[in-house]
Protein backbone atom coordinates (compact mmCIF):
# COMPACT_ATOMS: atom_id res chain seq x y z
CA UNK A 1 0.00 0.00 0.00
CA UNK A 2 1.12 3.60 -1.02
CA UNK A 3 1.45 5.72 1.60
CA UNK A 4 -1.14 8.38 1.80
CA UNK A 5 -0.68 12.46 0.43
CA UNK A 6 -2.60 14.86 1.41
CA UNK A 7 -1.77 18.87 1.54
CA UNK A 8 -1.93 19.86 5.50
CA UNK A 9 -4.94 21.54 6.35
CA UNK A 10 -3.38 23.63 9.27
CA UNK A 11 -0.32 24.32 7.40
CA UNK A 12 -1.58 24.58 3.79
CA UNK A 13 2.05 22.18 2.86
CA UNK A 14 2.03 18.21 1.66
CA UNK A 15 2.43 15.73 4.22
CA UNK A 16 3.68 12.42 3.50
CA UNK A 17 1.66 9.89 5.87
CA UNK A 18 3.74 7.47 7.83
CA UNK A 19 0.87 4.49 8.88
CA UNK A 20 2.39 4.03 11.79
CA UNK A 21 -0.34 3.08 14.76
CA UNK A 22 -3.08 4.59 13.24
CA UNK A 23 -3.24 1.42 10.51
CA UNK A 24 -0.93 -0.95 12.55
CA UNK A 25 -4.73 -0.71 14.88
CA UNK A 26 -6.74 -1.19 12.20
CA UNK A 27 -4.79 -3.78 11.06
CA UNK A 28 -4.55 -5.99 13.91
CA UNK A 29 -8.37 -6.10 13.36
CA UNK A 30 -7.41 -8.70 10.35
CA UNK A 31 -10.68 -7.47 8.71
CA UNK A 32 -9.92 -4.63 6.23
CA UNK A 33 -7.91 -5.06 2.85
CA UNK A 34 -5.16 -2.64 2.66
CA UNK A 35 -4.10 -3.41 -0.74
CA UNK A 36 -7.33 -1.40 -1.26
CA UNK A 37 -6.60 2.22 -2.55
CA UNK A 38 -7.29 4.53 0.44
CA UNK A 39 -10.45 6.63 0.11
CA UNK A 40 -10.40 10.12 0.83
CA UNK A 41 -11.76 10.33 4.18
CA UNK A 42 -8.94 7.65 5.48
CA UNK A 43 -6.54 9.87 3.90
CA UNK A 44 -7.51 12.62 5.76
CA UNK A 45 -7.93 10.36 8.95
CA UNK A 46 -3.92 9.41 8.36
CA UNK A 47 -3.67 13.41 7.94
CA UNK A 48 -5.02 14.42 11.37
CA UNK A 49 -3.20 12.16 12.89
CA UNK A 50 0.09 12.79 11.72
CA UNK A 51 -0.49 16.43 12.83
CA UNK A 52 -1.77 15.32 15.67
CA UNK A 53 1.72 13.55 16.48
CA UNK A 54 4.14 15.23 15.51
CA UNK A 55 2.42 19.14 16.42
CA UNK A 56 -0.39 18.39 18.96
CA UNK A 57 0.82 15.55 21.25
CA UNK A 58 3.49 17.11 23.57
CA UNK A 59 0.29 17.35 26.59
CA UNK A 60 -0.28 13.69 25.98
CA UNK A 61 3.18 12.69 26.21
CA UNK A 62 4.31 14.36 29.49
CA UNK A 63 1.10 13.46 31.42
CA UNK A 64 1.20 9.97 29.87
CA UNK A 65 4.68 9.50 30.86
CA UNK A 66 5.73 12.44 33.90
CA UNK A 67 2.38 13.44 35.04
CA UNK A 68 3.38 14.82 38.55
CA UNK A 69 6.30 16.96 37.00
CA UNK A 70 3.60 18.86 34.83
CA UNK A 71 0.57 18.67 37.68
CA UNK A 72 2.72 20.72 40.60
CA UNK A 73 3.30 23.17 38.17
CA UNK A 74 -0.53 23.30 37.15
CA UNK A 75 -2.00 23.16 40.78
CA UNK A 76 0.64 26.10 41.76
CA UNK A 77 0.28 28.73 38.63
CA UNK A 78 -2.99 29.99 37.94
CA UNK A 79 -1.89 31.52 34.75
CA UNK A 80 0.01 28.40 33.64
CA UNK A 81 -2.97 26.36 34.22
CA UNK A 82 -5.40 28.93 32.26
CA UNK A 83 -2.82 28.70 29.30
CA UNK A 84 -2.55 25.12 29.14
CA UNK A 85 -6.75 24.55 29.16
CA UNK A 86 -7.67 27.44 27.23
CA UNK A 87 -4.76 26.42 24.77
CA UNK A 88 -6.57 23.36 23.65
CA UNK A 89 -9.95 25.04 23.67
CA UNK A 90 -8.27 27.25 20.55
CA UNK A 91 -6.52 24.38 18.87
CA UNK A 92 -9.48 21.87 19.09
CA UNK A 93 -12.78 24.42 18.76
CA UNK A 94 -14.07 25.06 15.13
CA UNK A 95 -12.61 28.46 15.52
CA UNK A 96 -10.28 29.16 13.09
CA UNK A 97 -7.68 30.48 15.58
CA UNK A 98 -10.27 32.60 17.26
CA UNK A 99 -11.48 30.87 20.74
CA UNK A 100 -13.79 34.13 21.85
CA UNK A 101 -15.92 33.26 18.09
CA UNK A 102 -16.87 30.13 20.03
CA UNK A 103 -16.66 30.49 23.89
CA UNK A 104 -16.77 33.91 26.15
CA UNK A 105 -14.20 34.22 28.71
CA UNK A 106 -16.77 33.25 31.28
CA UNK A 107 -17.03 29.98 29.58
CA UNK A 108 -13.12 29.17 29.71
CA UNK A 109 -12.89 30.83 33.31
CA UNK A 110 -15.50 29.07 34.52
CA UNK A 111 -13.78 25.70 33.34
CA UNK A 112 -10.20 26.40 34.21
CA UNK A 113 -11.75 27.04 38.20
CA UNK A 114 -12.83 23.65 38.12
CA UNK A 115 -9.49 22.51 38.01
CA UNK A 116 -7.75 25.61 40.00
CA UNK A 117 -10.59 25.59 42.90
CA UNK A 118 -10.17 21.34 43.01
CA UNK A 119 -6.61 21.47 42.62
CA UNK A 120 -7.27 18.40 40.06
CA UNK A 121 -5.30 19.14 37.59
CA UNK A 122 -2.65 16.96 38.64
CA UNK A 123 -5.04 13.80 38.79
CA UNK A 124 -6.99 14.52 35.68
CA UNK A 125 -3.84 14.24 34.09
CA UNK A 126 -2.70 10.94 35.08
CA UNK A 127 -5.30 9.68 33.39
CA UNK A 128 -3.17 9.54 30.64
CA UNK A 129 -0.42 7.92 32.51
CA UNK A 130 -2.83 4.85 33.80
CA UNK A 131 -3.91 4.42 29.86
CA UNK A 132 0.08 4.36 28.71
CA UNK A 133 0.16 1.44 31.71
CA UNK A 134 -2.49 -0.91 29.91
CA UNK A 135 -3.94 -0.54 26.59
CA UNK A 136 -4.68 2.98 25.61
CA UNK A 137 -8.19 4.34 24.96
CA UNK A 138 -9.03 1.47 22.66
CA UNK A 139 -11.41 -1.83 23.74
CA UNK A 140 -9.33 -4.53 23.33
CA UNK A 141 -12.55 -6.97 21.60
CA UNK A 142 -15.53 -5.55 19.53
CA UNK A 143 -17.79 -3.94 21.02
CA UNK A 144 -21.59 -5.23 20.91
CA UNK A 145 -23.72 -2.58 22.19
CA UNK A 146 -25.56 -0.29 19.68
CA UNK A 147 -22.86 2.46 19.13
CA UNK A 148 -23.77 5.72 17.38
CA UNK A 149 -21.15 8.42 16.74
CA UNK A 150 -21.48 11.87 16.10
CA UNK A 151 -18.28 12.73 14.14
CA UNK A 152 -17.27 16.49 14.09
CA UNK A 153 -15.30 18.15 11.36
CA UNK A 154 -12.38 19.97 14.36
CA UNK A 155 -12.15 16.90 16.36
CA UNK A 156 -8.51 16.14 17.04
CA UNK A 157 -8.03 13.11 14.65
CA UNK A 158 -11.40 11.83 12.29
CA UNK A 159 -11.27 8.22 11.84
CA UNK A 160 -13.78 6.94 8.90
CA UNK A 161 -16.60 5.00 9.76
CA UNK A 162 -14.67 2.01 7.57
CA UNK A 163 -11.91 1.76 10.28
CA UNK A 164 -14.70 1.98 13.01
CA UNK A 165 -16.98 -0.69 11.80
CA UNK A 166 -14.81 -3.99 12.77
CA UNK A 167 -14.65 -3.03 16.40
CA UNK A 168 -17.96 -1.33 17.40
CA UNK A 169 -21.53 -2.28 16.43
CA UNK A 170 -22.11 0.87 15.12
CA UNK A 171 -25.92 1.69 14.61
CA UNK A 172 -25.75 5.73 13.83
CA UNK A 173 -23.24 7.85 12.50
CA UNK A 174 -23.53 11.21 11.34
CA UNK A 175 -21.27 14.06 10.43
CA UNK A 176 -21.68 16.98 12.29
CA UNK A 177 -21.54 20.23 9.90
CA UNK A 178 -19.08 22.34 12.78
CA UNK A 179 -18.03 21.46 15.85
CA UNK A 180 -14.83 20.23 17.54
CA UNK A 181 -13.23 18.24 20.29
CA UNK A 182 -15.55 19.84 23.20
CA UNK A 183 -18.68 19.14 21.03
CA UNK A 184 -21.33 19.29 24.13
CA UNK A 185 -19.68 22.58 24.82
CA UNK A 186 -19.31 24.06 21.77
CA UNK A 187 -22.48 22.35 19.87
CA UNK A 188 -24.83 21.61 22.46
CA UNK A 189 -28.21 21.39 20.48
CA UNK A 190 -26.43 19.59 17.67
CA UNK A 191 -25.13 16.51 20.03
CA UNK A 192 -28.08 16.33 22.41
CA UNK A 193 -30.23 16.36 19.12
CA UNK A 194 -28.01 13.35 17.56
CA UNK A 195 -28.17 11.24 20.85
CA UNK A 196 -31.56 11.67 21.23
CA UNK A 197 -32.16 10.37 17.64
CA UNK A 198 -29.45 7.56 18.17
CA UNK A 199 -31.59 6.51 21.62
CA UNK A 200 -35.45 6.77 19.94
CA UNK A 201 -35.34 3.66 18.14
CA UNK A 202 -33.83 1.60 21.35
CA UNK A 203 -36.31 3.02 23.58
CA UNK A 204 -38.98 0.39 24.83
CA UNK A 205 -42.79 1.60 25.64
CA UNK A 206 -43.52 1.06 28.90
CA UNK A 207 -47.03 0.53 29.96
CA UNK A 208 -49.28 3.13 31.94
CA UNK A 209 -49.69 1.87 34.84
CA UNK A 210 -46.68 -0.06 35.25
CA UNK A 211 -44.01 0.09 38.11
CA UNK A 212 -41.21 0.43 35.47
Amino acid sequence: MRDAVRPDARGGEPVVQERGQAIAEVEADGRLDWGEHLQEDEQIALATYEYYGRVDSGYAKIQGTKPQTIGYALDDSPAGLAGWIVEKFRTWSDCDGDVERRFTKDQLLDNVMLYWLTGTAHSAGRLYYEAEQTRGFVADARVEVPVGVAAFPKEIIRPPRRWAEPRYHLQRWTEMPRGGHFAAFEEPELLVGDVREFFRPLRVPVAIGSSA
